[in-house]
């Protein structure tokens, strides 16, 4: 499953709603915040600006020192939200460990949240309404659509469960009548788990704890691989590719598979929450 090729169709897209945007005035703008000097984190950042960039999105590149207290980032977090020209904020995670991630989550304006992270809009996917929703299991929903795969009456196997990924992830499979199991470090017997399993969706992104083998999956399953690791200067995910695409239906590959996706989901969230604030104020 190529999911450049997604991307791209997505892109596209989110391209023409911003010129229908910019004739109304209305000229979608996202706000990042960098705290620290992570390398990893200042380059998905940068990307996320370049991909914006392309589209016609506007954007604000907040950058603070790793010493930076958690009150002031908080003030510059309030100040975009009240700021009328900014229709995201995306605090890029993970954050210094002497700061609260989750407080400063939830201190995001719910129509700006465009990580889909915020209390508000997670609850909101729990109820199936949400329209702003977590970039990487949106991603990874878009990729299935794209293929033609139904979900209905499908096992689910998740190894993953973060609020970032598995659990919201779990929320819209359940949304589409799969049926889900999510599995992790304390999981008994996970690979009878995943061998039952019609969808393997895996994002645990260490290699030297996990590795997701041909003889872990049964027969033309699906596997989505979100993980990443970094060996010998190459980026491998969760899955051994080789093997267990000699079982695989559909399969999709690191790098080139969820990664463009979570970027371009980020990008229509944006779109997304331009629209919901328009809305509001009219």
């Amino acid at each position: 499953m190529d999911g450049n090729l997604v991307a791209n169709e997505i892109r596209r897209k989110i391209e023409r709603e911003v010129e229908s945007l910019h004739v109304k005035g209305i000229k979608p703008c996202l706000a990042t915040i960098l705290v620290g000097n992570d390398q990893a984190s200042a380059t998905y950042v940068k990307n996320k600006h370049i991909a914006a960039a392309k589209l016609g999105i506007s954007t604000r590149d907040y950058k603070l020192d790793e010493s930076t207290p958690e009150t002031e980032l908080l003030r510059l977090v309030q100040d975009l939200n009240t700021d009328e020209d900014i229709h995201g904020i995306l605090v890029q995670i993970p954050l210094p460990p002497k700061i609260d991630q989750q407080h400063v989550v939830n201190s995001i304006n719910r129509l700006k949240d465009v990580d889909g992270l915020n209390p508000f809009n997670l609850g909101l996917l729990f109820s199936s309404e949400a329209k702003l929703k977590p970039c990487t299991p949106s991603g990874i929903l878009e990729i299935i659509d794209h293929y033609g795969i139904d979900l209905r009456g499908m096992d689910v196997v998740i190894i993953n469960r973060s609020n970032l990924v598995g659990k919201p992830l779990a929320m819209l499979l359940l949304q589409r009548d799969a049926t889900v199991t999510i599995c992790h470090s304390k999981s008994k017997n996970l690979s009878k788990l995943s061998r039952n399993a019609d969808c393997i969706i895996t994002a645990i992104g260490n290699r030297d704890k996990f590795v997701l083998t041909g003889s872990m999956v049964k027969k033309n399953s699906i596997i989505i691989d979100v993980g990443i690791s970094r060996r010998q200067g190459r980026i491998i995910g969760d899955v051994d590719f080789e093997s267990v695409k000699k079982a695989a239906s559909y399969i999709t590959p690191v790098p080139g598979g969820v990664g463009p996706m979570t970027i371009t989901m980020l990008l229509k969230n944006t779109i997304t929450a331009a629209k919901l604030i328009k809305k509001e104020q009219d």
